[in-house]
């Protein structure tokens, strides 16, 4: 059973760090298998919003952020790794590596 992953990426300008978290996540979720699903909090506001049943239905939620995450409320009780933006671009397989651990 593949592990479900949804992830919220937002860096402080909201423009690059935002944009290239959330591909590495994706590029390195697909290649690992993992279903994953990504918000972007950025300067174009939220875009691709998580909906409800998707986190709920999600193993693991990573917030790949520098600043605050938009109604957080929306994932508790779930497992979630905090991770800075300019981490995931470096190593997006870290980060999802380390996202599965904590359900593993």
């Amino acid at each position: 059973m593949s592990k479900k992953i949804v992830a919220v990426t937002a860096c402080i300008a909201g423009i690059a760090h935002t944009y290239m978290a959330a591909q590495n996540l994706k590029k390195y979720a697909k290649k690992e298998g993992y279903d994953i699903k990504v918000e972007t909090q950025g300067a174009m506001g939220m875009e691709n919003r998580l909906a409800q049943d998707e986190i709920d239905a999600a193993d693991v939620v990573i917030f790949a952020v520098d600043t605050v995450v938009a109604e957080p409320d929306r994932f508790e009780g779930k497992p979630v790794l905090k991770v800075g933006t300019s981490e995931v671009v470096k190593d997006g397989k870290a980060a999802i590596d380390q996202a599965i651990a904590l359900v593993n």
